[in-house]
């Protein structure tokens, strides 16, 4: 068997008996691809692993972060082990293998004021696509959805009389994630004008015609890429710079306004749907850092005598 189909056979099987997302799956064949590219004469199928020590340092020297390092090892450890399942290799050259050393950076957050000024512009226009942004920042904030999940809602999601929505997350796992009063009437806006959004073309008006945020794209729902776009001009009418905003900051907004103000973890972390709880800690990390900060900034003891 050739690399290529080797990789195929791979992405399947992560598609079929995982349930990993398309963007999972992208992520992998890039990574493998990656690989592949720098081994150059050398078959990724069977590498050994001088070989992937070799990589590793190259990528070390090219200032590849080591975040990106440690992703790509992690796929060439997946794509291997499968291999052993499968009867390729006899061995995992990458088993044994450790990505370079890095440390675990915090998320970047928004304070309530930047996330009420992000709502104040929002509200500030009442077009159509000016609706549909405010739905989809109430939502985000109201439920602090993954952006893939947020911009695939199907209009049945939001059709629940207790005000919930149900949500398939990574791995196929379902949540059930209440929404504020305030989202749930932006929901109710939005879906009174949410027809003129549709494509008019007839194949793609039905593919998008299940979907709460219709486009014409290939999936049918609006892109995540063009609302992380949406966010970005968003920030510039309320006045914050755009490099702050994205819809993972606005998740991540969701989780440390929620613990500030007296959440529990593990109902954060159900809402987050994180398979960890460890995953979630980082937020409490978030908040004592911004305890410290107080304390350094404000605390009398901390500016030295006058």
């Amino acid at each position: 068997m050739k690399t290529a189909r080797a990789i195929d056979a791979f992405l399947e099987m992560m598609q079929a008996e995982r349930a990993a997302s398309e963007n999972t799956i992208a992520a992998y064949q890039r990574d493998l691809d990656g690989w592949q590219a720098a081994l150059r004469k050398t078959d990724l199928l069977n590498a050994k692993t001088t070989d992937l020590e070799k990589v590793l340092s190259i990528w070390a020297g090219s200032g590849l972060a080591p975040s990106t390092a440690a992703r790509k090892l992690s796929a060439a450890k997946q794509f291997f082990k499968f291999l052993q399942m499968d009867g390729l290799r006899q061995d995992n050259p990458a088993q044994n293998l450790r990505g370079p050393k890095q440390g675990r950076p915090l998320p970047k957050i928004l304070s309530e004021e930047d996330v009420d000024r992000l709502f104040d512009a929002a509200q500030a226009k009442d077009d159509v696509k000016a609706l549909r942004r405010l739905c989809l920042l109430e939502i985000l904030y109201a439920g602090g959805l993954r952006v893939s999940e947020l911009v695939s809602l199907t209009v049945r999601a939001v059709s629940r009389r207790d005000g919930c929505l149900m949500i398939k997350g990574k791995g196929g796992k379902e949540r059930l994630v209440p929404l504020t009063d305030p989202a749930l009437s932006a929901i109710k806006v939005w879906l009174k004008v949410r027809d003129k959004t549709l494509p008019e073309k007839l194949g793609a008006r039905e593919r998008a015609n299940a979907f709460l945020f219709p486009s014409s794209s290939k999936s049918g729902h609006m892109t995540r890429e063009r609302f992380a776009q949406l966010l970005k001009e968003l920030a510039i009418e309320a006045g914050l710079a755009p490099s702050r905003i994205s819809p993972h900051v606005l998740r991540h907004a969701f989780a440390t306004h929620l613990l500030a103000n007296g959440a529990d973890l593990r109902s954060v972390q159900t809402l987050l749907g994180h398979a960890d709880i460890s995953t979630t800690q980082i937020y409490t990390h978030v908040l004592d850092e911004r305890m410290k900060a107080l304390v350094f900034d404000m605390h009398p003891l901390a500016k030295g005598a006058d």
